[in-house]
């Protein structure tokens, strides 16, 4: 379903925030041709733990032409997959020399409650590639208002689309 086999059109070099403009366009984002633009491969794994969503890792053999793969958990449900694949984006984008030299950048961290400042920076940057604020406003004006229409339509789950409305979850 994930697997990227070929790679994209070469383009003339572009900042990941001209990158990200053409994604965010229309709804839902297409967060695997966002990865591919960044000359990521992405993975289902069967082989990560439960409590692990997903990584970002140095793939020299199997990876896009970044040399980086991310694998998300072949076990997770749909939505919380596109989230796991813009967070591991958000990565490469914020933090690529970290991961260049090989500093780990540890979800499982935030997953346990002992979030870093890296992680809180990539899980903003994931919500804004998935639910860009200006195509959220464009479907409110064009009627789509309840919380759950939204999330369907950003093909995210109802807790990440209250979060991104500034709504508490409860």
């Amino acid at each position: 379903m994930y697997v990227r086999t070929e790679n994209p059109p070469q383009r003339q070099a572009q900042t990941p925030g001209q990158i990200l403009a053409r994604y965010r366009q229309l709804s839902p984002v297409n967060v695997i041709a966002v990865a591919a633009e960044f000359g990521l491969n992405v993975w289902e794994m069967h082989s990560l733990p439960a409590n692990i969503s997903g990584k970002i890792f140095r793939d020299p053999m199997n990876g896009g032409p970044s040399g980086f793969s991310i694998a998300v958990n072949a076990t997770d449900v749909y939505t919380r997959k596109r989230f796991t694949i813009a967070h591991e984006i958000a990565h490469f984008i914020l933090h690529r020399s970290k991961l260049e030299t090989g500093d780990p950048v540890d979800d499982s961290m935030y997953r346990s409650g002992l979030s870093t400042r890296e992680e809180a920076e990539a899980n903003r940057l994931a919500a804004d590639i998935l639910m860009p604020r200006s195509l959220i406003g464009t479907l409110v004006k064009s009627g789509v208002r309840d919380i759950e229409s939204l999330a369907n339509r950003f093909e995210v789950s109802l807790p990440a689309m209250q979060i991104r409305l500034g709504i508490p979850v409860a």
